[in-house]
């Protein structure tokens, strides 16, 4: 009996430290599973907010102008590198049947998707863009994707519900996946708001020295050997526009001599460029027609592409 006694203690002290060194056990497993679960489902929600983002702007960008559809579609593209950092960060410690891995691989996965469609929109509406996407892959490859994440998301998402923590994991979006994306882009493409309309003008003109009082479309100067001009061409669409400017004097009369100059730059988007041109040289009672033309685009905002002057240069006060 006192043997029997002896066994049953040893086997309850057994048991206690058994149960004790469980539930210490389960204390950081729990404590991981949770920390992974806050983690693991912002970024989920950041990537389905971009995911309905995008399949918004697919659905409603008609209504927008290139600029602010441009804004949106740039902005979207600008987190999406963070998100994948933040996936990156899943990988450690270790989860449940490799949980994390699985969850990270999916996260990377679903942004290269995202950029692919981003890109695809920008070039089908003309859009001044620089790619994003990491991966070579069409957009019909893309969509499937986005499709099979989350897919396979939906079965392996289950897998810390009855762990310690007891952490539910939130599903992957599935609007973009099944949007018809072909016709919604060709739809965007389309639209009188967002078709690409070329156009640039002259808006600025600067003469050194300045201009003494005359009529319109005339410029009497001081009696000066040189003139400096710099001329301002803005871009009225929103894409890139190479452009050139051609400035020629000819001369009226005897005095003065033709001169040209060609100068070429590429506009950003509603940007402008301006041009410092060489010194034009001239000579005191000499009359010239200076004319300025920008050429690449036709004109826009109503801006003129071509401006003429009539100059004259003051007669020098030494004879």
């Amino acid at each position: 009996m006192v043997l029997a006694l002896v066994a049953t203690l040893l086997v309850l002290a057994f048991a206690n430290d058994v149960t004790h060194a469980a539930r210490e056990s389960r204390s950081p497993r729990r404590t991981e599973n949770r920390t992974f679960g806050v983690l693991a489902n912002r970024i989920i929600a950041q990537e389905n907010l971009d995911d309905a983002r995008i399949a918004y702007l697919l659905g409603h960008g008609a209504t927008l102008s290139r600029s602010v559809l441009l804004a949106r579609l740039a902005q979207i593209a600008q987190q999406l590198p963070a998100w994948s950092q933040d996936a990156r960060l899943l990988r450690r410690p270790s989860i449940t049947r490799g949980l994390n891995t699985t969850l990270a691989d999916l996260a990377v996965q679903r942004i290269d998707d995202y950029q692919t469609i981003l890109d695809t929109i920008a070039q089908a509406l003309h859009l001044p863009w620089t790619p994003t996407a990491t991966v070579a892959q069409s957009w019909v490859a893309a969509q499937q994707s986005l499709a099979q994440s989350a897919a396979t998301w939906s079965v392996a998402r289950w897998g810390l519900v009855r762990e310690p923590g007891l952490v539910r994991l939130e599903p992957f979006a599935t609007t973009l996946a099944t949007t018809s994306f072909r016709t919604a882009v060709t739809t965007l493409a389309a639209s009188p708001s967002l078709v690409l309309t070329r156009g640039i003008g002259i808006t600025a003109v600067s003469v050194t020295p300045a201009p003494l009082p005359a009529p319109a479309g005339q410029l009497v100067l001081a009696p000066v050997t040189s003139v400096h001009l710099a001329v301002t061409v803005s871009n009225a669409a929103v894409d890139t526009q190479p452009v050139s400017l051609t400035v020629t004097v000819t001369p009226i009369g005897s005095l003065g001599t033709a001169q040209r100059q060609v100068m070429a730059a590429t506009l950003g988007s509603l940007g402008s460029y301006g041009f410092a041109l060489n010194d034009l040289t001239t000579v005191p009672s000499e009359r010239f027609t200076l004319t300025i033309a920008a050429g690449g685009a036709p004109s826009g905002r109503g801006w003129a592409t071509t401006r003429i002057y009539q100059v004259t240069m003051a007669p020098s006060g030494n004879g």
